[in-house]
């Protein structure tokens, strides 16, 4: 469903009770497409951080190449 920005601002709403029923709407601004309402995905109970991710930091990871003398001070 296409809408104009007017039409969104005025029933913002209801277009979003059609996007939370599955529908993607789109807003335009005369013949211009400006924006897309569509639904969020959803939400995990999950919460990932860096420090989940797997895999680790290399013992060398502090390490200065050899060729990064000229920038250090």
């Amino acid at each position: 469903m296409d809408v104009s920005v007017q039409e969104a601002k005025t029933h913002l709403s209801r277009l979003l009770r059609r996007v939370e029923a599955g529908e993607t709407i789109v807003i335009r601004r005369g013949s211009i497409r400006v924006a897309v309402l569509a639904p969020a995905p959803p939400m995990t109970a999950e919460r990932r951080i860096w420090g989940d991710l797997p895999g680790s930091i290399g013992p060398d990871f502090d390490d200065l190449p050899d060729d990064f003398s000229a920038y250090t001070a």
